[in-house]
């Protein structure tokens, strides 16, 4: 072997080179270890290859700590290695190469892994299992000798075959003589099976009677019976209606059958066992307010005081007491009722108070409207709360001061504060939150000095403090709310004190200024500017009064003798109390009659000896009817839109403004929008083929309100200009 020149032993899945592997190889110029599963290399091993110029060591796991750094230096000295070999650890010297990693890189942080001194040392990761010993063997890398009763490469296998409690469920393992024989198990009671893992079906042997179902336990069985048998087997009969079982309560009687007792109930009582008391005040005929109190069978009257006989039929005799709504003035055109003998003062939409005396709502309804505030105290130190409804984008809430200010106004939909109360230049802050909902929104504002914090509906709070030298605010100043006279807008919009001078349109109640619920009556009011916001300001009540607090939302309680949701229909018709003479009632519609005559009588009521001749019989209006006169005879009125003697001629193209609610329908509710609004109705002729419509449309989006208490917001397109085109 001293003359070997070549030795090639890649790929053999070499872990590990004893130290004298390579001893007398001092022919040796070629040595390849190339793709084993060598970590490392013990120091010397290359001792006796003098003439060895390549090694080939790449695609090992070699383990570079401070026991390789003399292989580090060792391939360096003529380059014996050509570059091919990297570390695979530590962890910080994982992919380095072996031959340019400089060798004082290759440092010990502690002892090397498990599996890397294993490769070497085969025993040193105890693969001997139940106590066998581990010796190492050049040829199988480990040998075990295995105590008494194991055997195996790694003493693995047990020689008890009863060992690993093969027999389930409490069975005794028995085990057979001789090598690799089996075992048996004796099983308990209910199970069965090579193992006992089988449960005994119990069920086989034993039969349930009378329909029952057996259902299998561990070494017993249960019969699951139907309602009306019972016993081990299901072989007794049940009598629900004994009295240990009766279920009939209150005397009532037991009736047995298939499906189980049945309960015939006493008068008086029902339900499956006869437990409930039967409402007898169900149908109950007591008179003037008096109180049902159910008995058994029967019911008594609990009167109301004067009402006296068995079902309280008689009135009390004393004269009719005084009414309470004598002496009580309720002021604003409220209206005084009697509510359990005392005077409430019902109040118009927007007034409150016991007698109505305080405004607390206003609508501001037309454009360029405001109210004016004056001899306000304690500036600039002030608490104000409202709460607001509005669609709007833009509009002035509050505004107060000249130069030195505050204003508090509605931007793109959030809350702009500016305040300046003599720190130039002003700051302003803007509220999170937008309330151009159309909901109701609570605004409050508090001042002190130069501190301002502003928060809606109860939220956290945005602050804002004016550093700098302090002024007081103008007390005599008016606080102006929903807008401001045109030359203080001006004034306010070019100091930048508000980004948008549009008035305030919407609904503003319950200001409060200091904790004082503020009176809008004692306000400089503009018109344009309408008491309540209520929803009875959209509700018409033609023959009664408007109750806006109701639970499905504001109705209208009518005057004796109408009905309907307005109070427009009259209760017994329109025929009810007419007034013909000689003939008979033929209702128009829900308002109105008219009188068909008997024979020889004519007239509106029928109350006309004779028949005249018809005055508008030879008369034919075309668009419109036709009116008799005493004093100028019979002639047309035309339709809208229509002229001539006999409304034959059709009126130009135009458009006639209107200004209303827009209404529109969804499933059984009516919906109509919050506010009114302006557009114009195209009517009248034009010359050819050409239509009168609109030339000039406007979309804007609205908030409805509907009859059933839902809203929702949708565009709107109205027509503001009209002219003759091609009819679409």
């Amino acid at each position: 072997m001293s003359q070997l020149t070549t030795l090639i032993l890649s790929y053999n899945a070499l872990q590990c080179i004893p130290p004298l592997a390579f001893q007398g190889l001092r022919s040796l110029r070629l040595l390849s270890l190339h793709g084993n599963d060598i970590a490392t290399l013990p120091e010397g091993i290359f001792a006796d290859v003098t003439s060895l110029s390549h090694l080939a060591i790449g695609a090992n796991p070699l383990y570079c700590d401070c026991h390789l750094r003399w292989l580090s230096s060792w391939v360096k000295t003529g380059y014996k290695e050509p570059g091919i070999a990297r570390c695979a650890g530590p962890p910080d010297m994982e992919g380095k190469l072996l031959l340019t990693t400089p060798a004082k890189k290759f440092e010990c942080q502690g002892p090397p892994t498990l599996a890397v001194q294993a490769k070497c040392d085969p025993c040193l990761s105890s693969p001997c299992q139940n106590q066998g010993t581990c010796h190492n063997d050049p040829l199988e890398v480990y040998r075990c000798a295995c105590p008494t009763g194991y055997k195996g490469r790694d003493c693995e296998v047990s020689l008890d075959s009863c060992s690993s409690g093969p027999c389930g469920n409490g069975g005794t393992c028995h085990t057979q003589e001789g090598e690799d024989a089996g075992f048996t198990c004796s099983c308990p009671t209910g199970f069965e099976g090579p193992t006992c893992r089988v449960n005994t079906d119990d069920c086989v042997e034993h039969a349930c009677a009378n329909g029952g179902i057996c259902v299998d336990g561990v070494g017993n069985y249960t019969c699951q019976c139907p309602l009306q048998y019972a016993g081990r087997a299901c072989e007794q009969l049940v009598d629900f209606c004994s009295p240990d079982l009766n279920p009939c309560q209150h005397d009532g009687r037991c009736v047995g059958t298939p499906d189980g007792p049945r309960c015939e109930c006493t008068p008086g009582y029902a339900g499956d066992n006869c437990s409930e008391n039967r409402d007898d005040c169900r149908d109950h005929r007591c008179q003037n307010g008096a109180q049902c109190v159910d008995e058994v069978n029967s019911y008594s009257c609990l009167c109301a005081e004067g009402y006296s006989g068995q079902l309280c039929e008689t009135p009390p005799r004393p004269p009719a007491p005084r009414n309470p709504c004598e002496g009580t003035e309720c002021q604003n055109g409220g209206n005084c009722v009697d509510q359990g003998s005392r005077p409430v003062c019902q109040c118009l939409p927007g007034f409150g108070g016991p007698e109505c005396e305080k405004l607390l709502s206003v609508n501001f309804v037309d454009r360029d409207t405001y109210l004016q505030f004056t001899d306000l105290q304690n500036w600039p130190r002030a608490n104000i709360t409202l709460q607001v409804s509005t669609a709007e984008d833009n509009g002035i809430l509050l505004y107060n001061g000249d130069n030195d200010h505050i204003a508090v106004e509605l931007y793109q939909g959030h809350v702009r504060v500016s305040y300046d109360p003599g720190s130039y230049p002003s700051s302003a802050i803007y509220s999170a939150e937008t309330i151009n909902d159309g909901q109701f929104h609570t605004v409050e504002l508090v001042t002190f000095d130069q501190m301002v914090n502003l928060s809606i509906d109860g939220g956290s709070p945005m602050t804002m403090d004016n550093f700098g030298k302090h002024y007081t605010l103008n007390s005599e100043a008016p606080l102006y709310v929903g807008g401001m006279p045109v030359d203080v807008n001006s004034a306010a919009f070019r100091l930048w004190q508000i980004l948008n001078g549009t008035s305030f349109h919407g609904c503003i109640r319950n200001l409060y200024i200091n904790n004082e619920l503020q009176d809008f009556t004692k306000t400089r009011m503009k018109p344009g500017v309408v008491p309540g916001c209520e929803p009875c300001r959209k509700l018409y009540c033609l023959h009664g009064i408007c109750q806006p607090n109701a639970t499905p939302g504001p109705v209208c309680h009518c005057e004796a003798g109408w009905g309907g949701l307005h109070c427009d229909q009259p209760a017994d018709g329109p025929c009810h109390g007419h007034k013909c003479v000689h003939g008979k009632c033929v209702p128009l519609d829900a308002l109105s009659y008219s009188c068909q005559c008997q024979d020889g009588y004519s007239g509106a009521l029928c109350s006309q000896a004779g028949a005249p001749a018809d005055p508008c019989g030879g008369l034919r209006c075309l668009r419109g009817h036709c009116q008799a006169l005493a004093t100028a005879g019979a002639h047309c009125v035309c339709d809208p839109g229509f002229s001539g003697d006999l409304c034959e001629q059709e009126s130009e193209c135009r458009g006639d403004p209107v200004r209303d609610f827009h209404q529109v329908q969804r499933g059984y509710a009516i919906c109509q929008t919050t506010r009114p609004l302006s557009w114009v109705e195209c009517r009248g002729l034009c010359p050819g083929q050409g239509c009168c419509q609109g030339l000039r449309l406007k979309r804007r989006k609205f908030t409805f309100e509907c009859s059933d208490g839902t809203s929702f917001a949708e565009e709107v397109e109205k027509p503001t200009k009209c002219g003759c085109a091609l009819c679409a």
